[in-house]
């Protein structure tokens, strides 16, 4: 049996759902309104919790810090959809004394300064140490200003220093031109210039490619052969387990390395004679691009791919349309929402 080496998870995400507000063209798990809510059960969080207790590494800073690569965070989809259901997670990790627990959201809940408060005082209550604010180009197309600007006074008044703001330049940037309400893309680009791309962390991988493809390079498939994920699909921090109970690393959406509710079955080893679509992967995409053609019929696109990870989900996502045997492309749902 061909065994892959997983290594143990020292920071993670627990995703509450896929579903959000927003359909974010950089979203690296395709999240969006159109998902199936599909809420992590309480019970199968208390599991994997409970299985990356003894694993998850807290900031070096201290087990009460938060740092964007350490300790546990709540995350999605839009994980203030089900406040409810992140205040009891919260109060999970906190009796499992995981270290360095925060959460992600993008503000749309923060409307008012009572309601926000209330709800970031109830979390802190509960055991949460800090959270993460999304502010960049995309979450202004959606999320008024005025609200992350609430989102960021409360959230400091309450947890002090224990507050990201992902991206930091961005929020700057909106205050120094008194924005207010929304702004599309183009808008964004007109006023700030091209230049301001390039504070962007933006990955070329889930739907990036086909959203904001026209923004860079395209190379032909031929030109990432020889290039293979193995770094990616072995990486131990900030690894995500989703509302399906997939263990996923390395941001690669729509990949799976096993079930996250028996995490040590996981990280003993991958048989890839199971799941030969990850056997591709960590040897060489060009295998899975003959795969790609040969059984499924795969077409490279004309207009060629910016990354290898644009030709990775390319694949992936025309063979996950058409059959389902490939244990490791899942959750299906997120091949359907790449584009669409």
């Amino acid at each position: 049996m061909n065994k892959f080496p997983i290594p143990n998870p020292t920071s993670a995400g627990l995703f509450l759902s896929y579903k959000c507000t927003n359909e974010c063209s950089h979203c690296m798990y395709a999240c969006s309104p159109k998902w199936k809510e599909d809420w992590i059960s309480e019970s199968f969080s208390e599991l994997i919790l409970t299985q990356l207790s003894g694993k998850i590494q807290g900031s070096p800073l201290g087990p009460g810090k938060i740092g964007i690569n350490y300790g546990l965070h709540f995350t999605g989809g839009e994980p203030f959809l089900n406040f409810d259901l992140l205040l009891k997670l919260t109060r999970i990790a906190k009796e499992l004394q995981i270290p360095s627990t925060f959460v992600e959201t993008n503000s749309f809940w923060c409307v008012d300064d009572k309601a926000t408060g209330e709800k970031l005082s109830q979390l802190k209550d509960a055991g949460l140490h800090g959270i993460l604010l999304s502010v960049n180009p995309f979450i202004l197309e959606q999320i008024p200003f005025e609200r992350t600007e609430r989102a960021v006074r409360i959230s400091r008044e309450i947890f002090g220093a224990n507050v990201i703001l992902y991206q930091e330049f961005f929020y700057h940037q909106f205050k120094r031109f008194n924005l207010k309400g929304t702004m599309s893309f183009e808008e964004y680009l007109q006023k700030a210039g091209l230049g301001s791309l390039y504070k962007i962390e933006l990955l070329p991988m889930g739907r990036a490619p086909y959203k904001l493809g026209h923004l860079y390079k395209k190379y032909p498939a031929k030109q990432f052969f020889g290039e293979s994920c193995a770094e990616q699909l072995t990486r131990n921090w900030h690894v995500h387990v989703d509302n399906y109970c997939n263990y996923i690393t390395g941001y690669c959406g729509g990949i799976s390395l096993g079930d996250a509710r028996d995490l040590g079955s996981v990280c003993d080893g991958i048989d890839l004679e199971e799941r030969p679509i990850l056997a591709f992967l960590v040897t060489d995409l060009e295998k899975l691009h003959q795969f790609g053609v040969k059984e499924f019929g795969y077409k490279e696109r004309k207009e060629g791919y910016i990354s290898k990870c644009h030709l990775c989900v390319d694949i992936r996502k025309h063979i996950a349309q058409r059959t389902d045997e490939f244990k490791e492309l899942r959750p299906r749902e997120f091949y359907s929402h790449l584009t669409r």
